[in-house]
């Protein structure tokens, strides 16, 4: 049975995305297929996104000495 898109870590949405997009590009995908794989695609490219910004998101948090996250900043 075949993963949902959010259930995918980042490295396999991303293969399947780069083999999607090769796919497409190759040409020889019918007209309703290619809709499909390009739908599907873009889903992935989102799920890829979102993954990307909270792995930003929690790199610029720091630890605390008292436990707590904090947003990290540099202090001229």
């Amino acid at each position: 049975m075949a993963k949902k898109e959010e259930e995918l870590t980042f490295e396999e949405s991303l293969i399947k995305l780069e083999t999607i997009v090769k796919e497409l590009e190759n040409g020889s995908v019918a007209l309703d297929d290619a809709i499909n794989k390009f739908t599907e695609a873009m889903n992935l490219s989102k799920t890829c996104n979102e993954k990307l910004k909270n792995a930003e998101e929690n790199v610029n948090k720091i630890l605390k000495e008292n436990g707590k996250l904090e947003d990290f900043k540099i202090e001229e």
